[in-house]
């Protein structure tokens, strides 16, 4: 089982930078995939950023060129640096980890941090 814990968010003004972590308790921790979600109230989840574990990264159209993902196999965590924020972003921002076998992918979710971007 994979445990993941967000922290980082809070109030920020628009325009403004917050950047999230997500530490992952998960053997192999390099060889998963890693992501950054978030849902707004009423709306459904989306996956926004992925970082694969050769470290290929994709983005949702939405945060291109304004969010950042990286992780840091060493520390077993996964960051999402958000820049220009706007007040659209606000939504409760959590992370993921895949790990893909022939079998399938198996997906592990956090829990979230709550993002608001507001003046």
């Amino acid at each position: 089982q994979v445990h993941l814990v967000e922290s980082g968010g809070g109030l920020v003004q628009p325009g403004g930078s917050l950047r999230l972590s997500c530490v992952a308790s998960a053997e192999f921790f390099s060889l998963y995939t890693m992501g950054w979600y978030r849902q707004a109230p009423g709306e459904q989840r989306d996956l926004i950023a992925t970082i694969t574990s050769t470290g290929s990264t994709n983005y949702a159209d939405s945060v291109k060129g304004r969010f950042t993902i990286f992780r840091d196999n060493a520390k077993d965590t996964v960051y999402l640096q958000m820049n220009r924020l706007k007040p659209e972003d606000t939504a409760i921002y959590g992370c993921l980890a895949r790990f893909t076998s022939r079998d399938g992918d198996f997906d592990h979710w956090g829990q979230g941090t709550q993002v608001t971007v507001s003046s």
